[in-house]
């Protein structure tokens, strides 16, 4: 591998050694917020600072964790009584070329950051997760993928080096020719601390995308629409009624998107103030109420009315009439409305995800879905992409389809859901299917053997031993599924 040290380790400045005290004591959770944990919180400003944090858990006999915005949605970015390394604070933008579109920036800059810094000049991230917040880094150690996948690929696909910082100090520089860069990046934050990301951008020619909405009746339409638009839509996603049933199993909301082309130089939908999300609904509905009222149909019968009536409206306003939507407002969904995830409260909620290639996606996912209303615990939110495959050493692709799928959790329901994922693993892994650590709260260390397989987990073994011999990273989800 043509791996360069990016500092010689002689000449590492010297910062003030930082010590364990309880006051940096907090309680960090996953988005899904049903697993916790209590860690020594660190932000370090920089890669010398960072260094120094490393230094600390290892004479003070600690684990790691790393921690970017904290969007992963279960136990991937928490660590019981462990040194927690946010990278919030490395957030600067480096450098920028709006010829090139490429932009070098720290680990702590976020997607927001990114569109926000190069839209005006005619440029998109490549691609971006149904979010904004997640940093560059904890975006990368989990690969994110979004509503472009299937002609795209995930976002590590368009990073051009990479700078890491190994937990035994070393600062080395990444390339795509380089077979560690290819682990990094997915590897859950496991191998090294991604502190600095050199990407390409995608040029654009207008802040607008042309959406066509389609509603469509079951499973069928479903994948046939899909295999109708991948050969030429820029983005693809679907929204699926986990409770629909027999002719109606599949039942759901499908957009395409495609990039416009405005042919005027700096258009206004490449303003910021175009791209803004309104914080009311009906321009004088506060959308920050909205979860309050959106909590009240938190349960299945509230949740089978809320399903039923997005469909029924999805068939009779603007079904099949393409509409302009602006970049932000198509991409980033789970912003629109503002703590949505409150909805959820008292005991939160978990996403499952699963990947299966194409030929078996259709039965596979009315499978689950017939499982779960089986067992009275039927998703209330379910998205359905069209995915591809990469190299990445912790992949979650296929050359097929994934479904999201949102449970909320409750006391009595919480082991009941368990056993209702476990079974929907065995299913999907029988398919050939995959999974996604970003997304996860109950894998098993079999299901990670059995998707990830002997020889990927030799060679995250090699490296774990080459890059952290001391064995300093982990997370809660690690120690779950066996990685550490």
């Amino acid at each position: 591998m043509a791996i360069s040290e990016a500092q010689d380790l002689a000449q590492w400045p010297t910062v003030q050694a930082p010590r364990l005290e309880t006051e940096r004591m907090g309680r960090l959770t996953g988005f899904g917020m049903t697993r916790h944990a209590d860690g020594y919180v660190y932000r370090p400003s920089s890669v010398d600072e960072a260094r120094a944090v490393f230094e600390l858990a290892r004479s003070s006999k600690r684990k790691v964790v790393l921690r970017g915005a904290g969007r992963s949605y279960g136990d991937a970015n928490i660590g019981a009584e462990c040194v927690v390394i946010d990278n919030s604070r490395m957030n600067q933008i480096l450098s920028w070329d709006s010829t090139t579109g490429v932009i070098d920036a720290q680990c702590g800059v976020t997607i927001e950051d990114l569109w926000r810094h190069v839209l005006e000049d005619g440029w998109w991230p490549p691609v971006v997760s149904g979010t904004m917040y997640p940093t560059l880094g904890g975006a990368l150690a989990m690969n994110i993928h979004g509503k472009n996948n299937f002609c795209a690929g995930t976002l590590g696909e368009h990073v051009l080096e990479l700078e890491i910082l190994t937990p035994s100090g070393q600062t080395l520089i990444l390339h795509p020719s380089d077979d560690a860069f290819y682990a990094v990046i997915s590897s859950a934050g496991l191998l090294a601390m991604i502190t600095r990301v050199k990407m390409q951008m995608k040029k654009i020619h207008s802040g607008d995308l042309r959406v066509m909405p389609l509603a469509l009746k079951n499973w069928d339409e479903q994948f046939k629409t899909f295999e109708q638009f991948e050969k030429n839509a820029d983005y693809m996603v679907s929204w699926i009624d986990c409770f629909g049933s027999d002719n109606g199993a599949g039942r759901g909301l499908f957009h395409a998107a495609w990039y416009l082309d405005e042919q005027v130089a700096h258009p206004a939908t490449q303003q910021q103030s175009h791209q803004d999300l309104p914080d009311t609904i009906l321009g004088f509905w506060p959308k920050s109420i909205v979860w309050r009222i959106l909590k009240k149909f938190s349960n299945r019968m509230g949740m089978r009315f809320l399903n039923w009536a997005k469909f029924t409206s999805a068939k009779k306003l603007g079904n099949g009439k393409p509409h302009p939507q602006s970049l932000v407002g198509f991409s980033f969904l789970l912003d629109y409305v503002p703590n949505w995830r409150n909805a959820y409260l008292p005991d939160g909620f978990i996403q499952y995800q699963c990947f299966v290639p194409k030929e078996h996606a259709k039965q596979v996912f009315d499978a689950l879905i017939k499982m779960q209303q089986a067992f009275s615990l039927e998703s209330y939110l379910a998205v359905l992409k069209r995915h591809r495959p990469d190299r990445f050493l912790f992949s979650h692709a296929v050359d097929g389809y994934s479904l999201a799928l949102d449970f909320k959790v409750t006391e009595k329901n919480w082991k009941k859901l368990k056993e209702l994922c476990h079974q929907m693993n065995d299913i999907v892994l029988k398919a050939g299917g995959r999974f996604y650590f970003a997304k996860d709260s109950t894998l098993r260390p079999s299901d990670v053997k059995a998707y990830l397989g002997d020889e990927a987990l030799r060679k995250y073994k090699e490296l774990k031993a080459r890059f952290d011999p001391d064995n300093l990273l982990t997370s809660e989800l690690a120690k779950r599924v066996g990685l550490v």
